[in-house]
C-alpha cells in the first residue's frame, strides 16, 4: 500500500497551512483548467490563490506539490463525503440513491476531476501511486455495497462481477465530467444519473420472479 505523501512546509500553523492550501487548489484548477499544469507557472499559481509567490513556497516545495495537493483534495472531498453512507442500504433503491449522490459529486467537482484525468500523468511515481490507491478506496465502496445488495438476494450478481461493476459506476460517473461535451447540450445530470442507473441496474437486477 503506498503511503501518504507529507508535503513540507515551513508553516507550523496546521489551520493556517489547511486554509492557504485551499485557496491554492482553488487557484491551480482554475489555472490547470485554462493552461494545463505545464504551461502554468508557481508564479500564476500564487496570484491565481491570491498572496505571494514567497508566501507559496512556504507551503510547498515544487509545483507537482501542488499538483497532488489537488489530486488528494478531490479523493478526500469524495470519500468523506460518500463513506458511511454507501453501506448502509442492502437495496436497489439504496444503490439508486448512492449512484445519484456520487453523479452529483462528480457534477459539483467536475472541473478538478478535468484537472486530475488530463495531469495526473504528471505526478512523481510515489505520489501517483498514493492517487490511484485514494481510487481504488472510493471503487471499494461501491463494490461493499454491492456485495451487501447480493448478501440480500436483491442482484444477480457474483464475487468476480463485483469489482467490474464498482469500476463501472466510478467510471461512468466521471465520464460526466470530461465528456459531458458529446452528450446532447440539453441534457441534465438527472436525466444522466437516470439514464446511466437505469441502464446499470437492468442488466443486475434480479427480477422478482427469480427471487421467488
Amino acid at each position: 500500500m503506498e503511503k501518504k505523501l507529507v508535503v513540507k512546509s515551513s508553516v507550523k500553523d496546521e489551520n493556517l497551512i489547511e486554509k492557504r492550501r485551499e485557496q491554492m487548489i482553488r487557484g491551480a484548477v482554475k489555472l490547470f483548467r485554462k493552461k494545463g499544469f505545464h504551461r502554468a507557472t508557481t508564479r500564476e499559481i500564487a496570484k491565481e490563490a491570491g498572496f505571494s509567490i514567497g508566501t507559496l513556497y512556504e507551503y510547498i516545495r515544487t509545483k507537482e506539490d501542488v499538483l497532488y495537493l489537488v489530486c488528494d483534495n478531490i479523493y478526500n472531498k469524495v470519500l468523506n463525503r460518500l463513506n458511511g453512507s454507501l453501506d448502509q442500504e442492502g437495496t436497489v433503491e439504496g444503490i439508486r440513491l448512492a449512484i445519484a449522490k456520487y453523479f452529483h459529486l462528480i457534477d459539483n467537482m467536475s472541473d478538478e476531476f478535468l484537472v486530475m484525468y488530463q495531469e495526473s500523468k504528471s505526478l512523481p511515481k510515489d505520489a501517483l501511486g498514493y492517487v490511484l490507491q485514494k481510487e481504488m478506496e472510493m471503487v471499494a465502496l461501491f463494490e461493499n455495497l454491492f456485495k451487501t445488495c447480493a448478501r440480500s438476494g436483491e442482484l444477480r450478481i457474483t464475487d468476480e462481477e463485483l469489482r467490474i461493476a464498482a469500476n463501472h459506476i466510478v467510471v461512468q460517473g466521471q465520464m460526466w465530467a470530461f465528456r459531458r461535451w458529446a452528450f446532447d447540450k440539453d441534457m441534465t445530470i438527472e436525466d444522466y444519473i437516470r439514464i446511466q442507473t437505469d441502464q446499470f441496474l437492468n442488466g443486475i437486477v434480479r427480477e422478482r420472479e427469480e427471487i421467488r
